[in-house]
């Protein structure tokens, strides 16, 4: 039994079939309209195939490390780096045909398969940055450092392409602050402490991973934070535009880009991930908050409820 408190998604196929029968299948070549916020049930090796060419404005990619891992029954078995370029290669030439011109490319991965995968994408995009993510947890090693940090590969179709940049503003606590003629400079003083907002860089240390007691946590043994995705969606999209992921997990793609007001196309070939993924985005429909990401900007760890208890008392 679970704690009250504990809001982990989890439920098994049979309790979720209702939002299994949501799903998608594909079976044939398809139109944009038929998929436009669709959960699709398949193996996206045979399913990109037969989806729209040129209609994705963003392209969002978990695929599986180069690890050993089980998803709930769907195994990954680590390969040898050579195999694990040529599935780089098999995935992103299957994806190529459906991205537009104008689009953007992001691909998550440990620090291991990172040097691959920069490499693969190299060949096929214009690649433009490598974020770099604190996990913020980790297993301990005696004979090695703790692996608590994650890449994620900036690309693009060609130079022209969206960033917003003022979506993905971070707010953080400021340390000096300077004031000129007795007044902030760019910054602002409040009840709860000095902030100021400032462009985001290639280093993210404000991220949270779903824990027990987070409305978005599942049982998924990946599962990506929403403000992580909510980041990479608002800087490289517009509202209304299209935003594909081909390894969907258990739907945090698709559940923000909902939030967001863009539209999905999420593939999944766990049965179970895809009901836990639809469970997620009906409770989207009436709750579009994205934990840390507030008023148009991202807070740092642990500064965000702070200042929502000083509003409340003003």
């Amino acid at each position: 039994m679970k704690a009250n408190r504990n809001k982990t998604i989890d439920f098994s196929i049979e309790e979720g079939q209702k939002y299994l029968d949501r799903c998608f299948t594909v079976s044939k070549n398809i139109t944009l309209p038929e998929i436009l916020d669709k959960t699709i049930l398949g193996d996206s090796f045979q399913v990109l195939d037969k989806l729209p060419p040129e209609s994705v404005d963003l392209l969002i990619v978990d695929p599986c490390y180069n690890l050993d891992k089980n998803f709930h029954g769907i195994k990954f078995t680590k390969i040898s780096e050579t195999a694990y370029a040529h599935y780089t290669c098999s995935w992103i030439e299957k994806v190529l045909p459906l991205l537009k011109p104008t689009a953007s490319i992001y691909v998550c991965c440990d620090w291991k398969s990172s040097i691959i995968i920069g490499s693969v994408l190299n060949q096929y995009f214009n690649v433009v940055n490598r974020i770099t993510w604190q996990r913020e947890k980790g297993r301990g090693a005696k004979k090695n450092w703790k692996n608590a940090m994650e890449d994620i590969w900036f690309a693009t179709v060609s130079k022209s392409y969206t960033f917003n940049v003022e979506s993905v503003m971070s707010r953080r606590k400021v340390i000096a602050p300077y004031k000129v003629d007795g007044k902030p400079k760019d910054w602002e003083e409040t009840g709860a402490g000095n902030f100021i907002n400032t462009f985001p860089s290639n280093f993210w240390d404000d991220i949270t991973i779903p824990y027990w007691s987070m409305p978005e946590n599942t049982a998924h043994p990946a599962q990506k934070p929403e403000k992580l995705i909510a980041k990479l969606i608002l800087a490289s999209s517009n509202k209304g535009d299209v935003v594909l992921d081909p390894f969907l997990g258990s739907g945090t793609t698709s559940v923000v880009a909902k939030k967001l007001d863009r539209h999905y196309i999420g593939i999944e070939q766990s049965p179970l991930y895809c009901s836990w993924a639809e469970y997620r985005l009906d409770l989207a429909t009436s709750d579009k908050t994205i934990q840390g990401y507030t008023n148009g900007v991202f807070w740092e760890r642990n500064t965000l409820s702070e200042q929502l208890k000083q509003n409340k008392k003003n």
